[in-house]
This record gives C-alpha cells, sequence and structure tokens, in this order.
C-alpha cells in the first residue's frame, strides 16, 4: 500500500504570514525546482548535510531513488510549495531492508529555504509526516541536526521529539566542528 502517490496533494494550508501553501509528494517533474531548492540552501549556507550543489545527474539519481522509495512505500516524502516555488522538502523513511529489526523506526528529514522559515510550515510539514509515519506502521522516529541550529531544535521540540544523544564534533565545517544532535519520538 503506498501511504501518497508521486505528486499526489496532502493537503492546503494558510501560513502564519498568510500565503498559501501547496504540502504534496513530489515528482518527477520537480526536478528542477529541487535542484534550484538544494542549490538555494547550499548558497544560504544552511546547516544541512550537502556543503555543495548537486550535478544534474546527482540530483537525477536522488529523486530517483525517492521516487522508487515512494512506490515501495518506505518513504513518505513531501515538498511545499508556495507559488509555484518548492520552498521545503521533507520525508520520513523507514529503516528497512538493511534493519529488519528496526522497520518500526523511521528517520525524518526536513529542510525549508530562508523565505519560508518562522511561519508554521516547518511544524506543519513535520506534524503531517508523523501522520504519514503512522499509516505507515511506524512507531519511532529519529532525526539528526546540527547543534548549532537553535530554529530547528525549537521546533523539534514544540511537536513533541526528545533529544536522545549527541555526537561530539561530528561535523566539521569551515574549519569548525560541530556536535550532531540526534532526536527521537514514539509516535
Amino acid at each position: 500500500m503506498t501511504v501518497l502517490r508521486p505528486g499526489q496533494i496532502y493537503k492546503e494550508i494558510v501560513l502564519g504570514d498568510g500565503r498559501e501553501a501547496i504540502l504534496r509528494a513530489a515528482n518527477w517533474g520537480d526536478f528542477d525546482g529541487l535542484l534550484g531548492f538544494i542549490s538555494e540552501l547550499v548558497d544560504e549556507r544552511a546547516e544541512i548535510l550537502r556543503p555543495t550543489k548537486p550535478s544534474r545527474g546527482e540530483e537525477a539519481e536522488w529523486l530517483g531513488r525517492r521516487l522508487a522509495a515512494i512506490e515501495e512505500s518506505s518513504l513518505a516524502a513531501l515538498v511545499a510549495e508556495i507559488d509555484g516555488q518548492i520552498v521545503g522538502s521533507s520525508e520520513v523513511e523507514q529503516r528497512t531492508p538493511q534493519f529488519p529489526e528496526m522497520s518500526h523506526v523511521g528517520v525524518l528529514g526536513i529542510a525549508i529555504l530562508k523565505i519560508a522559515r518562522g511561519v508554521g510550515l516547518g511544524t506543519a510539514l513535520i506534524e503531517s509526516l508523523l501522520h504519514l509515519a503512522r499509516e505507515m506502521g511506524l512507531k519511532v522516529i529519529i532525526l539528526d541536526m546540527f547543534a548549532t541550529n537553535t530554529i530547528a531544535r525549537g521546533l523539534y521540540e514544540k511537536v513533541g521529539f526528545k533529544e536522545v544523544g549527541k555526537i561530539p564534533k561530528a561535523i566539521s565545517r569551515d574549519g569548525k566542528y560541530i556536535d550532531l544532535i540526534r532526536f527521537a519520538i514514539e509516535i
């Protein structure tokens, strides 16, 4: 059973600043929009684990894997679109088949462009993903974040995630080491 088919609209929301956003599953037609999205995150030096812009080939490979995982029901992924532009991308992926004894665990990832932060989009995306994760039969969701990302920490704690661990100096960026923080939530 596929939780969301590629391109399927999940919900439409009104953000805190009055703009309307569409939350939906990505599809092949989003290729250029997603490539522009990740490139903009890299340009703004967002706290993500991708320091360089992907090539078109790398992005096509990544999107192909994501869409295949959606079809296999091991991934629920949503993009957020405002006025036709992708401003957010998020997903929760089941930890199988590599780890069958952890098939009840999902890994969450989320990124939002600066122009769409602080208006409730992150909350809407995470709450939507947690709902989809329940439909997938997941029981525990984990995520990792840069220790320096205090805005993300506030969002994760707001929706119920708890810090469960830290890997000191796990990230090296611009000659500095940053701790990696792991959060988890039971759903």
